[in-house]
């Protein structure tokens, strides 16, 4: 009987650690993607999320853009898909467009809501990458990362995250390796901007495991 019953979990498990992709270019250029919860940490409008028509995006021709300007400082548009997991890894591409308070692309990670989950986010302004816990819409910052961060071209950011280690690569170079505790259970994922950060993303990956 224990055989039986581990060969009929072989194709859950299975099932449960196939990948989820959004590369955009099924989705109607001008409309918001299907599949995503847009929602917003801090003060501020909401953001704009829109599918774009971009001569240069990874995987052309389409990808996802935040397009509200508003310049409040804390203000954190996000779009949020499932489904949830816990340990696995989740990149994006994504192209810093214009910002004159923040230039913001970020990677979040067992969300629980608008106000509570992981974010890693890349700053053209800045020339960092920055790990951050948000708990009850406060952000603390506990790793970081001090580099070149090109504004108006393309960057890979990725996160993998195990129990309470979490190693960040930036254009495939690994630029952290931290611990933290703060959320320990599955959670959703998805993209993240910052303030006035007009910021395109492409192919949004999630490898649970």
């Amino acid at each position: 009987m224990i055989k039986f019953i581990s060969w009929l979990l072989l194709p859950l498990t299975a099932i449960a650690a196939q990948p989820t992709e959004f590369h955009f270019d099924g989705d109607v250029v001008g409309r918001a993607p299907l599949g995503f919860e847009f929602a917003r940490t801090g003060q501020g409008p909401p953001g704009r999320w829109l599918i774009r028509a971009e001569s240069d995006a990874p995987s052309a021709p389409n990808v996802l853009a935040q397009t509200d300007a508003d310049e409040t400082d804390y203000r954190f548009p996000i779009a949020l898909t499932g489904p949830a997991w816990k340990n696995g890894r989740v990149s994006v591409k994504c192209k810093s467009v214009a910002g004159k308070v923040d230039q913001g692309c970020g990677l979040v990670l067992r969300a629980l809501d608008a106000d509570n989950y992981y974010v890693v986010r890349a700053n053209a302004l800045e020339d960092n990458v920055r790990l951050y816990h948000v708990v009850k819409g406060r952000r603390v910052q506990f790793a970081g990362w001090n580099g070149k961060v090109a504004s108006g071209v393309w960057h890979e950011l990725a996160i993998d995250a195990n129990g309470d280690h979490f190693s960040v690569s930036f254009d495939g170079r690994k630029v952290i390796d931290a611990r933290d505790q703060t959320f320990s259970g599955a959670g959703k994922f998805g993209v993240w901007t910052k303030a006035d950060s007009i910021i395109y993303f492409d192919d949004l990956v999630a490898q649970p495991r």
